[in-house]
């Protein structure tokens, strides 16, 4: 069976509309845009980090959350974890 890799746009693409679901406007999210800017706080992590884990089968656990700053975080840690 070959082993699918994730592609970094299709995580950014599933990251970006779980965040939009919260609050902030889609096209304000970016990679680059700080998860403090988007007014994401850490529960509002734990309900993205649900998503990834049910679409690509990664765990965001309480000590990354703390690691992660930006979109493009996140999206670096999902990719990395799922390959």
């Amino acid at each position: 069976m070959a082993e699918e890799t994730v592609s970094e746009d299709a995580v950014f693409e599933k990251i970006a509309d779980a965040i939009a679901e919260i609050g902030p406007e889609r096209e304000d999210v970016k990679k680059e845009a700080t998860l403090e800017s988007l007014d994401v706080d850490s529960l509002d992590l734990v309900e993205v980090g649900q998503v990834i884990e049910e679409e690509f089968g990664v765990e965001i656990k309480g000590e990354d959350v703390e690691k992660l700053k930006t979109v493009g975080d996140v999206v670096d840690l999902v990719v990395k974890r799922a390959s």
